[in-house]
Parts: C-alpha cells; structure tokens; sequence
C-alpha cells in the first residue's frame, strides 16, 4: 500500500500489468448512488479529453473482468480513497463523493502517465490515500479584473484534478464590486465598472457617453449560482469574500453615505484604479452595518460554504482618527480606539453569520484589537498570524506572502507581469504549513494552506493560468501529503507527465521557471529589463505598458520606488552605441506618505532626460538623452547615443531625470553595440 500525492500518483506495481484495453472498459456504479455516478462520469470525461477514448458509464453489477467499478466503503477520513489495479479491472472504494472523485483522478493520472491519445498501460497497484488537511485552496481575484464565467468553471475543473476543494472567489474590493447584491443594485451598477489608469484608457472615448469607455463586469446571482453548482459537482466549495471596513471604495463610490463622510479627502467620486492600499473605509453607524447585514443575507442565500471571509486586512484607520463623527461613535459604543471599533463591526458581522448557520474566516489583521472566539484566521503577512491564532485556540489556514502569493514572478527568467519578488516552483514545493514553532495540539488548528491569485498585475485570463501553473501543482501536493514524504527531486520527475496533461487540457502553463536561467545576452543583444540589475528593490514590479489599448503590451521590470537599472559588464573597449527602449506608464499606486521618498535628478527640460552613468549611479552622466519625442509617444520609445571609450568592461546605470513619478519612466530593453 503506498499513499499517493496530488500531482502524480506514486505507485507500487505488484502481480502484472493490466493492459489498458480501456477502449473496452466500462465504468460501473452502484445503483442509485449519484454520487459515485458523477465521479465516474468526471473520469470518463477525463479519458474523453485527454485520451481519446469513450468510456460507457452504467449501473448495476460488474463484469468479472474488464471493468471500473466505483463502490462505498467505510474509509476514516473526509476524502480519503482507496484504488486497486488487477489484471481483473480497476476498483476505487471510498465513504464520501471526495474519496470517489479523487480516487477517480488518481487512475486517470496512472491512464495518462505517458502522452498521447489511445490505450495505455496501468500497472497494478494498490492505493490506500487521505489528504493531509482539510482545507486545500485557490484564491482567485475577480475584483481587479473580471474574468468570465466560462474561464471561473475552467478553472475549477483544473482545480479538481489538483484535489484542492476550497475555491475562495475574491469579488469586492476598491477597484470593483462584482457581485450583484438585488437589494442594493448600484453596487454592481456604479461600482463594477471603472476607467483604468492612464492616458490610453483616458483618450479611450465611447461615443455612445462621449466619456472615456469602462472596464469592467459583474456577476449575476443566476451565475454565481451555477459555478458554485458547477463547483459541487467536482468536489469544491466556492468561499466568497466580501471586505470589511477596508477596501471598500467601490461599495462607497455607489453608496457614498456608506463612507466617512466627515473626513476630509474622503469622497469617492467614482471606482478607482489605483492599486494599493487606500485610506477609504466604511463607516460604523448602525445603517451601514445594517447594510452589511443586508449584503450578507444574500450572500449566504448564494453561497452553501460553511465559512465567509470577512477580509479585515489593510484597513488604515486615518480617517475614522479625523472624523469627529466616528470618534463619537466610538464613545457611543465604548470602544478605546480605531482597532476595537474594526473588531467591535467585525464581530458584529461575525455574529450575524453565526445566526445563519455560517463561520467567519479573515485575514490576520482580524487578531489585531481582539477577535471573537468562533472566529477563523486566514494568516498572510507570513506565518504568525497563524502562529497566533492557532495557540489562542482559533483555526487557520496557512496563505503567506510571498511564497503563495502568485502574483509573484515565477523566475529572475520571467518577464510577465507581476509583482518583482521570485516565488519559484521549488519555493511553493518546500512550503511547510504546519510552523515547528505550534505544538502537536496547536497544529491540529491548522486546517490547510491555500495560494492566492491577486490580479492586479493579471489583466487577462491567460497571464492567470501563466501564473497559477505549474505552481498550482506544487501546492496541491503540499496540501494533499505528508511533509515527511515530500521529495523535490521525485516531484520535479513526476512533473513531466504533468505537464503533458496541461497541454491535453489546454492549460497555458508557465515554462520559466522549468529550465535554468540561460546566460545574459551578448553585447550587440537586447538585454530586456527583467535581464538588468535593478538598482534597489524597494517595491519591485514587473509592469505592463497601458499601451497600445488592444494586443500585447510591453512589460517593464521596474523599483518603482527607484526607477534606475544597471546593464552589468558591459565592453566599452572603441566607444559603443548604445539603444535604450522606454516607455511610460501611470503611477497608479496607493501607497502614502511613502511616494514623498521618490526622488528624481532634477530634468534639464520639461519633458525629462534619461541618463546614463558609467561605474556607478552618482556623479555626472557619460551621455545624457532627451525624452522629449518620448513623451510625445504613448508607446515605447527608442533612444539612441554613443558612449565614451572606457577600455574594459564596465557597469551601465540608467536612471531618469524627470519632476515627479507620474508617469512612471521605465526601461522596456538595452542594446549596447559596437564600436563606432
């Protein structure tokens, strides 16, 4: 017997090989049993997709060989299975429908251990399995961009065949309300829709408003109801999230008496698009809570999910400090500050889930000012806040940035877009949810780890799946096996096959952080700016051009606290050319007091310079080039000069002189050439 992991089945061959005539198989159920019915027509459809092969499925009894029979039997845990491969025919045995699906995956894993449509050859094995947590996850953020409901039910069918069970949909923030709330129409009417950021989406008009055209999109609740269906039916519990008192621009652009109406600065005169952390909260008079109660009755009437997820993160208290109104408030309600009175309408809401029969679960932030003793921790900024909330006896679940954050770049290799950090495929498989620092009694609070797909740097729905593959396969594992038993170099074998099922199901899987990171290009190449050194990394982004408005765009590596890169090594032997491509796009960052710590070399004109240093980022420039024609260009730019002959090689460094950072300047390539 041998436990399987979530990827790739291990498995022990025992008597003789079955010889997968599965052309000829038939897939048997028990009669009555809908359940088993439906795992074993996912697996059909699995054979269908990926082999070729039709499959019969059917009731009643088995064939004395030659047959794939599901039945019920008594297993110990939620989702566990067992499977056994005869020359007599296939068996997968299990309590609940997880165990049959699962199990039904894993054999459909051992059909397509090798590529190609037909036949194939499964061994005999005998797997006794259980996942290791309960709580096996994906956040997707459909609040930053929309992604369709035929992608959402794609992407839960690959979820499926990675044995996560818990999809957390990510559907209110500041940048959009997605979710239709009947009761409060305008939520999705005002505040699903936005204008993007920057000139492009500005010059963008839509002659039916003769204003710039919106982005956006909203769920209907017939179609909210038909993916969380759609997601039952494979085994997956769709968990909304709906934030609390932060990130909640959206919610107030629509309904601005739900705002802090009396501090200053803090009208919301439409949806923004900035990414960041804005200072926009709810605020605590008792309609606004009732509002939220409303919000949250049609939010459990939608989703069947044991938790909702309250959010509670980055909810920066300034204006409920200057609003003479919320500090009455909070007299009213005798709380002693700004993170009692989040606490006191968290548990608030907290409890009206209760009533309904349901839990609620937030981001870390939620232990901060006291936490009810019902309530679950969802830990993000690291480990601690798991590590917290598991010795004050509250359970949680394991999602720490940045090693889950997805939106991280997949290797120093990769040029999509994306937060500048590198997560790569390794990272996620080494991931241990259960911290050394908790006892064997507080690991029990640990109910399961989950990866997070922020998209704010995934503005289509292929750089998701880009982002989210191979990855997702990592931390499936992680979630489904025993730590003991997890081995990087068995993975990395078994993830050949793997990939060989992506393809077959048309999954756009990343391939950068697969292969070594090649050598640098030559002199006389392009060197892009994910190939440069950046100069500091004091919030690293890898950004995309907002321009042109259809088609690729260009993405630029960028500190945007410190626009500056270094070609490294270069010869300048002679004098050489050099080609630098730039280009522009907003700063649409929320991010404080710190944009005052962004400073430029002072511009010779008013459209900037781009200069270029010779061994070092100080000092006078070797050559400095004109941005004027490049301002002038919403798209990118190449400028052109000759270097001085310095014999050697030696560091390049590129910085702009410009008089603030809107737009952001940024370096999209470098070529440094021959001698003159």
């Amino acid at each position: 017997m041998t436990q399987t992991a979530s990827l790739a089945t291990r498995f022990a061959p025992m008597l003789a090989p079955l010889a997968a005539a599965v052309l000829a198989l038939s897939v048997i159920t028990p009669r009555g049993d809908a359940e088993a019915a439906r795992a074993a027509t996912y697996f059909a459809d699995l054979i269908q997709r990926t082999r070729g092969l039709t499959l019969s499925v059917r009731e009643g009894r088995a064939p004395a060989r030659g047959a794939i029979i599901f039945r019920r039997a008594q297993t110990a845990a939620a989702d566990a299975y067992s499977l056994k491969v005869t020359d007599r025919g296939a068996e997968i045995s299990a309590n609940d429908f997880g165990g049959l699906l699962y199990g039904a995956v894993s054999l459909w894993q051992l059909a397509t251990t090798e590529e190609g449509h037909g036949p194939a050859v499964i061994h005999a094995v005998s797997i006794q399995d259980a996942p290791r947590f309960t709580w096996r996850g994906l956040m997707l953020d459909s609040a930053r961009h929309y992604q369709s409901p035929e992608f959402i039910k794609g992407f839960i069918d690959w979820m499926a065949v990675h044995k996560f069970n818990v999809f957390h949909w990510h559907l209110t923030d500041d940048q959009a309300w997605r979710l239709e709330i009947k009761r409060y129409p305008r939520l999705t009417e005002i505040g699903g829709w936005r204008v993007p950021a920057g000139a492009a989406a500005q010059s963008d008009i839509d002659p039916a408003t003769g204003r710039p055209r919106l982005y956006g999109g909203v769920y209907s609740q017939e179609t909210v109801r038909e993916i969380v269906a759609y997601a039952a039916a494979r085994n997956i519990v769709v968990m909304p999230e709906v934030d609390v008192p932060g990130h909640a621009s959206a919610a107030i652009a629509a309904y601005p008496e739900l705002g802090v109406t009396d501090a200053p600065g803090s009208a919301v005169p439409a949806v923004p698009a900035d990414w960041g952390v804005y200072p926009t909260l709810f605020n605590a008079e008792e309609s606004t809570l009732v509002f939220l109660e409303n919000v949250l009755d049609e939010v459990v009437d939608l989703f069947p999910s044991e938790y909702v997820h309250l959010g509670g993160d980055e909810a920066v208290k300034d204006e409920w400090k200057a609003s003479p109104r919320t500090q009455q408030r909070m007299r009213e309600l005798g709380v002693a500050d700004e993170e009692k009175l989040q606490s006191w309408m968290i548990a608030r809401l907290e409890k009206h889930l209760n009533d309904k029969g349901r839990r609620m679960i937030g981001w870390d932030e939620i232990l901060e000012g006291g936490i009810n003793p019902n309530a679950s921790v969802m830990s993000w900024r690291g480990v601690a806040g798991a590590i917290e909330a598991a010795r004050l006896g509250h359970d949680t679940v394991l999602s720490p940035a940045p090693v889950l954050y997805f939106d991280n770049r997949q290797s120093a290799n990769d040029g999509a877009p994306g937060r500048g950090f590198v997560v790569s495929l390794e990272d996620v498989y080494r991931f241990d949810p259960a911290p050394d620092e908790l006892t064997p009694e507080q690991v029990k609070h640990v109910l399961g780890v989950q990866a997070n797909l922020f998209t704010e740097h995934m503005r289509t729905q292929d750089r998701v799946e880009y982002m989210a593959f191979p990855r997702a396969a990592a931390i499936a594992e992680v979630a489904w096996t025993g730590h003991d038993r997890m081995n990087w170099d068995d993975f990395r074998q078994r993830l050949n096959p793997q990939l060989a099922r992506y393809r077959a199901l048309g999954i756009e899987y990343a391939t950068t952080g697969l292969e070594p990171t090649p050598a640098l290009p030559a002199d006389g190449q392009q060197r892009h700016s994910y190939q440069l050194k950046l100069c500091t990394e004091g919030l690293a982004l890898s950004l995309i051009d907002d321009w042109p408005l259809e088609g690729d765009r260009p993405v630029f590596l960028v500190d945007i606290m410190n626009p500056c890169w270094t070609y490294q090594a270069a010869d300048l032997s002679g004098g050489k050319s050099i080609e630098v491509a730039v280009g522009q796009v907003p700063f649409n960052f929320q991010i404080g007091a710190d944009k005052e710590k962004i400073k430029f070399s002072a511009p010779r004109t008013a459209e900037g310079e781009l200069e270029v240093r010779i061994d070092g980022c100080d000092g006078e420039p070797a050559l400095v080039l004109p941005l004027k024609a490049a301002a002038a260009n919403p798209g990118v730019t190449v400028l052109t000069g000759q270097l001085p002959d310095v014999a050697g090689r030696h560091d390049v460094c590129l910085r702009f002189a410009v008089s603030g950072p809107d737009p952001i300047w940024a370096v999209d390539w470098v070529r440094i050439g021959a001698a003159r």
